[in-house]
């Protein structure tokens, strides 16, 4: 009789949210690791999607809804960016009546139904015990209600704005950053040439951290962020003197696209919303570089300065990792192996203070994650406030404990 290795157990893991580059290299990791160490792992696709439209029958055609890894499919992918397993923004939790899977209409037919028994029954029919979600905030929040619901979750933090509480890095940012910097050095050559303000609407809904490092480093003279509004007089004022200042005659602010206008709100690309209540933001880049333009003759000797508006957008999330988005994955997917052979879960894998940990998952919901005002912006000049870097981490700012 043949013999045959018995697993230990089964591990499953999905991503959701936003793609970012730094998700396959987790994936490569925690596969890696766990089916050296026993384990099968499962590949849940497109975040929570595949979770609710499982459909638990033996003889279903489920391949559009979950994969088993092996190594040599996430060797494939390791070193790529955006995520093979596809993501999806599911909130299994608050699934409206039109997106319940077909052969779940007749039981759940409100308006806005919980699918969150038949996640929990699909994970099971699948023989999952420990289930490694990596995403955002609202991806992470839902590992929460899993985890009270009794599944075993250990989270992976992901998302270029860097904002997911209880952890100073989140998969993303780092090549997030790269990129601005490097673009935004590219557009400075068109900037120069016609003498203008060059205005770039990056990611951050409400925070401002991929504004303020590409700043720290010198690739704008200002940046905007959501948590303080502010005055476009005053930013225009700034912008204006930067110019004057530079020998090629232009200047550059980075606006976080969840900034606000003194006595304003976001602004949004439309009125529509994503299963976790978000609008689709986009456009404050469009209004300030029609402002400035308008108001720079008062502070020009009545001349109008011109404006080249530039979102980058997914350019920034886009393309292979960078080498932190390729170490920081690889611990993250190691940390998570760590924890599940302890038999320790309800955990989120997390750098603190330059080191690698673990927090309780609950601190996904229980805090925000946000820019120090305080320690690390400087209101009235609209740039970040460094005095000194001394004890500081290798990102400067970090978590909401500063």
């Amino acid at each position: 009789m043949a013999n045959i290795k018995k697993i230990k157990g089964v591990i499953a893991i999905l991503t959701g949210g936003g793609d970012v580059p730094g998700l396959n290299p987790a994936i490569r990791a925690v596969t890696i690791r766990a089916i050296r160490e026993g384990y099968q792992v499962i590949g849940i696709r497109r975040g929570w999607g595949g979770a609710i439209e499982l459909i638990r029958d033996k003889k279903a055609d489920n391949s559009d809804n979950y994969q088993v890894l092996t190594e040599e499919i996430v060797n494939k992918a390791g070193r790529t960016g955006g995520t093979f397993l596809h993501t999806s923004r599911t909130r299994p939790s608050h699934i409206p009546k039109i997106n319940v899977p077909a052969h779940l209409k007749a039981t759940y037919n409100d308006d806005v139904n919980d699918l969150t028994p038949e996640v929990l029954k699909n994970l099971d029919f699948l023989g999952v015990d420990y289930l490694i979600p990596i995403g955002g905030d609202d991806t992470l929040s839902y590992g929460v209600r899993l985890y009270q619901e009794g599944m075993k979750v250990v989270a992976i933090p992901k998302t270029m704005d860097n904002d997911v509480p209880g952890t100073d890095y989140c998969i993303g940012f780092s090549t997030c950053v790269t990129r601005t910097i490097s673009m935004t050095n590219d557009l400075r050559t068109s900037a120069g040439s016609h003498e203008r303000f060059l205005v770039l609407e990056v990611f951050g809904r409400y925070a401002g951290f991929t504004a303020m490092l590409p700043t720290i480093a010198g690739a704008a003279n200002r940046c905007v962020i959501p948590e303080h509004k502010f005055h476009i007089e005053h930013l225009t004022e700034l912008l204006t003197k930067d110019r004057k200042k530079n020998p090629s005659n232009y200047a550059v602010v980075l606006i976080s696209e969840g900034s606000m206008f003194e006595g304003g709100e976001m602004i949004f690309e439309d009125a529509t919303t994503d299963a976790y209540g978000h609008k689709k933001l986009g456009g404050i880049g469009d209004v300030v570089s029609a402002e400035l333009k308008k108001i720079s003759p008062k502070f020009n000797n009545g001349q109008r300065i011109n404006v080249i508006n530039q979102k980058l957008g997914y350019l920034v999330r886009c393309g292979d990792p960078d080498a932190i988005d390729s170490i920081v994955p690889m611990a993250y997917g190691n940390l998570a192996l760590d924890l599940i052979l302890h038999k320790i879960h309800g955990r989120l894998v997390v750098l603190r203070n330059g080191r690698y940990d673990n927090m309780p998952i609950e601190v996904v919901t229980s805090t925000k994650k946000v820019v120090n005002l305080k320690e690390h912006y400087h209101a009235e000049r609209l740039r970040p406030r460094y005095r000194s870097f001394e004890m500081k981490p290798l990102l400067i700012m970090t978590s909401e404990r500063e």
